[in-house]
């Protein structure tokens, strides 16, 4: 009797239920996991720069960062752990303690390993979850911002740029370039 291999897409639901250890770390990509590599010492500074100025800036506001420990789900057969995550959920909107019901602004450190991901495949996930304002990508070796803004009827893209700040208008809140990549 020949036996006939079935290959089914793991769901978020199945895979937030999967205890990976403390020492390793995966996403879930249209259905199949794919472990994650930790990032260089550069990578670390801005995502630490960032989840500071932001926290900073947010206190009191019910908006608050998180670091890419916490998930979004971006679908049903994707679970994402952006670089920085601001979410903006009531304590009770909270179904668990492992995924942000209501991200606002979603942050991706670039990286030459997952940069065509990020912005293609994780960038048009982030675009479809309803209450996403803002996407930006930061690239640590030109130390350039890309911003995505939702606006009526879609997005505006500004491309990888240099000359300027992280605008987050749905939060009332600019980080400065020079903050984002400060090295002290």
């Amino acid at each position: 009797m020949a036996t006939v291999a079935r290959s089914e897409r793991l769901t978020a639901e199945g895979f937030l239920q999967i205890d990976f250890g403390p020492d390793l770390k995966a996403e879930l990509d249209n259905g199949t996991i794919r472990m994650m590599a930790g990032g260089t010492r550069a990578h670390a500074r801005v995502q630490s720069n960032l989840i500071i100025a932001i926290g900073n800036a947010l206190r009191g506001s019910g908006c608050r960062p998180y670091g890419s420990d916490m998930a979004v789900r971006t679908h049903d057969y994707s679970v994402r752990f952006p670089d920085v995550t601001i979410d903006c959920a009531a304590a009770g909107d909270r179904p668990d303690d492992r995924t942000l019901s209501n991200p606002r602004v979603v942050i991706e450190v670039l990286s030459p390993s997952t940069r065509t991901h990020d912005l293609t495949v994780k960038k048009d996930e982030y675009r479809g979850i309803a209450t996403v304002d803002t996407i930006a990508f930061i690239d640590v070796e030109q130390e350039s911002i890309a911003v995505h803004q939702r606006i009526p009827g879609g997005w505006t893209e500004t491309l990888l740029s240099d000359a300027i700040d992280l605008a987050l208008p749905a939060l009332g809140l600019t980080v400065p370039r020079d903050e984002i990549f400060a090295g002290d």
